[in-house]
């Protein structure tokens, strides 16, 4: 670690003066991350997950700036790319839990979630700065940080050649025109299946969609696989077993109908979901348990580190190692904690501001370690956040708090809880590249406080137009954390929760997990309808077909680019689209004026259209 340390010299020496924070920057970061803000949310809403911003806006930010101005310095770039890779991971913090509250039948206002994105952001930034000396820095070439050191390098590639943004602003354009004429003009179906009726009625379904094709190329073959043999495993093993032994027998709790009466996606809402959640809880524990001696040490030298900054003069430090203030942390983490509390419409008393920030706190360290260990995309943020809502459920039943205004008080803490957890790993991104090209830190802090805010309050408006459109926990919006933890916290909370179903998810979490596979991408793909992984499985493979023809690693970069613009068009026209159902300019759903084998045809062509464009040479300059 120390020779790492001796040898390190950042991009841009700690002495040099370079524009960083920068009006320009901070708008143009700002619109970034309302457009992967509002994208994220779409997408996590849809299939669980978000795609990390930083590598697109970064991309992004280099070409719209040496367009239009004559002279950009590589901190500027930066900054932007911080603060648009903030709209993410925002998303990801409110859409995991906030929905929840809406399926519980406790809809909070537009400030009340604004408020809690707000807070809960903040507090995940601040919470992060006491541990970013050992995270960051003294753990350099030990913690790899995957999404944060690809950002650098990309930012770096960008000083000396133009970068090819032009791949993801394509990609923007043909999703979102894409979404636009399967979803608001109905020239073909987005969703495909066929029932295969001499096999139990089992289902084959695929969401032919621009944002899953991108997500499968984006997470790669394996992953995508492993979420398919989840599904496949749900929807091809146990929803046929479960409809051929159930038939004849009285209706199985939780259930009111008889299981011979219902479709496949009734035994999937009824019975998998609830052993894909005992799967995603043993997910998210075994990673705990593998990581605990980090976490520890982790919380050791923060506490260090806290108390170093208490004796420490802010006129010694230098330039890349200076953070927001020790006064500036403490007042603010003391004001944001009793806003929570004093709020009357979040309903948090003292024990759940006690577990908010022990917590919070515990697992803002955990997923710093875990995105420096496996990258953003692959961190168990929604397994951390049901730890947290699982121990506040306990702890409510313990003290015999079993009223409805306790069930909700568990959510709203969870989610701020949340927020924080995923802040802290966008945050410890961000200031992992800042650390290797030698920005600033408190430029870097200041960016995100400040670039919380719009998408904070576009984030409400947003899922009140998807739930008023979709509904969620549909199969066309299923929110799978977020009706994990609705069901969670009901189910411990008012002791509903079918025991004995969990159980066999939890049986099946262990199994993966002896035989080495990641645990939370299977659960995760047992918990999600079989349509929006099997679509996901393509972009996987053409991921897996590109990197197998090319040995040249900038194809599959390219690749990511355009699967990046595909998403964020798809997604956010999604949201525009939402917009024009609630407002019965289109309908919500209609059938297609052409077949399904068309549907198929289009989403294949896609799929070509991305392995050729990301296999393409480009010609030397």
């Amino acid at each position: 670690m120390k020779d790492h340390l001796a040898t390190f010299k950042p991009f841009v020496a700690s002495n040099e003066k370079q524009k960083e924070f920068s009006i320009r920057a901070l708008i143009l970061g700002i619109l970034l991350s309302l457009v992967f803000a509002i994208g994220n949310a779409y997408l996590g809403l849809k299939v669980g997950m978000t795609i990390s911003a930083s590598i697109p806006a970064a991309v992004l930010s280099m070409a719209i700036l040496k367009t239009f101005f004559r002279k950009v310095g590589i901190l500027e770039n930066n900054i932007v790319q911080t603060v648009a890779s903030v709209g993410e991971g925002l998303a990801g913090g409110v859409i995991f839990t906030i929905p929840a509250l809406f399926l519980l039948g406790a809809t909070p206002s537009i400030p009340h979630i604004f408020t809690l994105a707000l807070l809960g952001g903040i507090l995940g930034v601040l919470f992060m700065i006491p541990m970013r000396r050992y995270i960051i820095v003294q753990e350099h070439g030990i913690l790899p940080f995957p999404e944060g050191t690809a950002c650098a390098e990309i930012l770096k590639a960008g000083e000396k050649s133009a970068p090819d943004a032009s791949l993801a602003i394509w990609g923007i354009v043909i999703g979102g025109v894409y979404k636009l004429l399967n979803s608001a003009l109905y020239l073909w179906n987005e969703t495909v299946s066929f029932t295969i009726k001499k096999y139990q009625n089992t289902l084959i379904s695929m969401d032919c969609t621009p944002a899953l094709l991108g997500v499968g190329y984006i997470i790669g073959p394996r992953i995508s696989a492993v979420l398919f043999t989840g599904s496949a495993l749900g929807w091809w093993v146990l929803i046929p077993l479960i409809s051929k032994f159930g038939a004849g027998a009285p209706p199985v709790f939780p259930s009111t109908v008889p299981i011979e009466s219902m479709t496949a996606t009734d035994i999937w809402s009824n019975y998998i979901r609830y052993i894909g959640a005992g799967a995603v809880a043993v997910g998210g524990l075994i990673t705990l348990f593998r990581i605990a001696p980090v976490i520890w040490k982790t919380i050791i030298e923060s506490f260090r580190e806290f108390f170093h900054l208490l004796q420490s003069k802010t006129k010694d430090i230098e330039r890349t190692d200076k953070d927001i203030s020790l006064s500036y942390l403490l007042l603010g983490s003391i004001a944001i904690i009793l806003a929570l509390w004093l709020i009357p419409g979040f309903h948090l008393n003292i024990v759940t501001i006690v577990l908010l920030v022990i917590l919070g706190f515990f697992f803002v360290a955990v997923t710093s370690i875990t995105v420096g260990l496996v990258g953003s995309s692959s961190s168990p943020v929604s397994g951390m956040t049901i730890t947290t809502l699982l121990i506040t459920c306990i702890v409510f039943l313990a003290l015999g708090w079993t009223d409805r205004v306790h069930l909700i008080a568990a959510i709203t803490m969870g989610a701020v809880a949340n927020v924080a957890i995923a802040m802290a790993g966008t945050t410890s991104q961000d200031l992992k590249t800042g650390f290797l090209l030698g920005a600033t830190p408190r430029s870097q802090q200041i960016a995100e406080i400040i670039g919380l805010i719009l998408p904070a309050a576009a984030i409400g408006f947003t899922l009140y137009l998807l739930n008023d459109a979709y509904g969620f926990g549909s199969t066309k919006l299923p929110a799978p954390q977020a009706t994990l933890m609705a069901l969670i916290a009901k189910g411990v909370i008012q002791q509903e929760l079918p025991v004995v179903l969990v159980l066999i998810g939890i049986v099946f979490g262990l199994m993966i997990h002896f035989m080495r596979v990641p645990v939370l991408p299977f659960a995760i793909g047992l918990y999600l309808p079989l349509s929006l992984n099997s679509a996901i499985m393509v972009g996987g493979l053409v991921n897996l077909v590109t990197e197998h023809f090319t040995q040249d690693n900038r194809s599959i970069q390219r690749g990511v680019l355009i699967s990046s613009g595909l998403v964020a068009g798809d997604a956010c026209m999604g949201v525009l689209v939402a917009l024009l159902t609630v407002m019965k300019i289109v309908p919500a759903s209609k059938p297609g004026w052409l077949n399904d084998w068309f549907s198929i045809g289009f989403f294949l062509l896609l799929s070509l259209w991305i392995g050729f464009t990301s296999y393409r040479r480009k010609k030397a300059v």
